[in-house]
This record gives structure tokens, sequence and C-alpha cells, in this order.
């Protein structure tokens, strides 16, 4: 089995990263963070489509992970803030690149006619 296939094994960190970023919201919640700290509102307001459940799902998938931090005020009312660590904001470049390509070639693709 060669190195490109390591991709394919269950077990393999590539896989892992692929199965974090195939879900649905993962890239655009670091997409979304990459003007900086943002509160869970922000976040919501910003993402369109996401319920909250999803929203805190998925941050707390990604602060497991190490993409994003979660830091907790202590004020009345509480107030929390979201920001990429220096993980996350190490995928700014291929974010940004997967986009552009996706805007190049899938934003003249044309819609495949119904049968």
């Amino acid at each position: 089995m060669g190195a490109d296939s390591e991709v394919l094994r269950s077990d393999s960190v590539a896989r892992q990263v692929i199965d974090l970023f195939s879900k649905k919201w993962a890239l655009l919640i670091i997409y979304a963070l990459f003007p900086g700290t943002r509160r869970l509102s922000e976040l919501q307001r910003t993402i369109e489509g996401i319920s909250q459940k999803m929203l805190i799902q998925t941050l707390r998938d990604l602060e497991d992970k190490g993409f994003v931090t979660r830091t907790v005020h202590a004020v009345v009312p509480p107030r929390v803030d979201y920001a990429l660590t220096p993980l996350g904001e190490s995928l700014r470049e291929p974010i940004v690149a997967m986009c552009q390509w996706g805007l190049a070639h899938l934003g003249t693709a044309q819609p495949s006619e119904a049968p």
C-alpha cells in the first residue's frame, strides 16, 4: 500500500482530517472566524442556515480538536467568545484556495438538465 492509499485507511490521521472537514459546518465556522473573535450570536447571524444546536455542537468538536478556543467571561449576563487557535488559523490559506477554486471552476459550471 503506497503513501497515497494511507488516506483511505480508517485509522489514518489524514482520514480523520478529511472526516472532520467533510462535516457540513466545520469549514464554514472556521471561515467565519477568520476576521477574529466572535460571539455565538454573531456566528449564527453570519452563517446562514445553521441552527444554534448544530453551531454549538460543531464549535465543541472544533475546540476538542484544537482549532477553536472558547473563552467565558465572568460578567452578567455571561459572555462567551470563540476564536481560532494558531492551528485553526493555519487553515486560512487552504480554505481560501478552495473558495477561489470553486469560484473559478464551479461558478461557471452549467447546471445539468433534468431528465
